[in-house]
């Protein structure tokens, strides 16, 4: 595949790049040139034999260990020009039959980690006076639904925090993009008791998905997309048996 000027030499960060968007991602930007730094708690599922991939071993839920790695990473990577923070994880029941733990983990995750992600490396993007942040968010930050109170609760708490990192970083030539997603084929479902529908159009895939992320990173600097929703043709899911 040829290489998008865009793209050639740029330097992206991406969580969760071991399956999913994640991963997706990190093989498109790979294909076009890029250099991927790559972080996720498992990297057996994805070990690209590539120079521009560097993989970070990280559990992105332990907030102490995650802070320091992702300031360190920081500093030695001051050329990143995209952070790609995607990383998280679903839980479902109604909030009766969350642990107070269980709580706690899935916020740390879905929320906080991502927060930390930008404490990190926003203000690598603002010393450099451009780049990308991308935030990958969920229709669940959009609508709450029965059964998702906690992973809603983070969805909704992401879509608040990109919001104010956009208008924080308007006049530093930082974008600052929110995509949500609906359902999309991917791990996301495999400890879940539900999962999309068989018919293709129920789902989107993380190409799909993917390929958007590289629509926004080759767009010139102007202009900015605040948030994207990205929805399957025909949404349906299906319990499993």
């Amino acid at each position: 595949m040829s290489r998008h000027p865009a793209l050639d030499g740029l330097k992206a960060l991406i969580t969760g790049s071991s399956s999913g968007i994640g991963r997706a991602t990190a093989e498109l930007l790979l294909q076009r040139g890029a250099a991927v730094v790559g972080i996720a708690r498992d990297h057996t599922k994805f070990a690209p034999h590539s120079k521009r991939y560097e993989p970070v071993t990280l559990d992105l839920s332990d907030l102490d260990v995650a802070a320091t790695t992702l300031d360190d990473l920081a500093r030695v990577h001051q050329d990143v020009a995209a952070a790609i923070s995607n990383a998280g994880a679903g839980r479902f029941g109604a909030i009766e039959q969350f642990s107070a733990s269980q709580i706690r983990h899935d916020i740390d995750l879905n929320l906080t980690s991502h927060l930390l992600l930008a404490r990190s490396f926003l203000p690598v993007l603002k010393r450099r006076n451009g780049g990308d942040l991308i935030i990958i968010g969920s229709e669940a930050a959009l609508r709450g639904a029965r059964t998702g109170s906690v992973y809603c609760a983070a969805k909704f708490g992401l879509r608040g925090a990109a919001q104010a990192f956009a208008d924080e970083c308007s006049r530093r030539g930082v974008r600052v993009t929110l995509v949500n997603p609906g359902f999309v084929r991917t791990p996301f479902f495999d400890a879940l008791d539900f999962e999309p529908a068989d018919d293709p159009g129920s789902a989107l895939t993380p190409e799909d998905i993917a390929a958007k992320l590289l629509e926004i990173l080759e767009t010139p600097d102007r202009p900015a997309y605040h948030e994207i929703n990205i929805d399957p043709p025909d949404p349906a899911l299906r319990y499993k048996r």
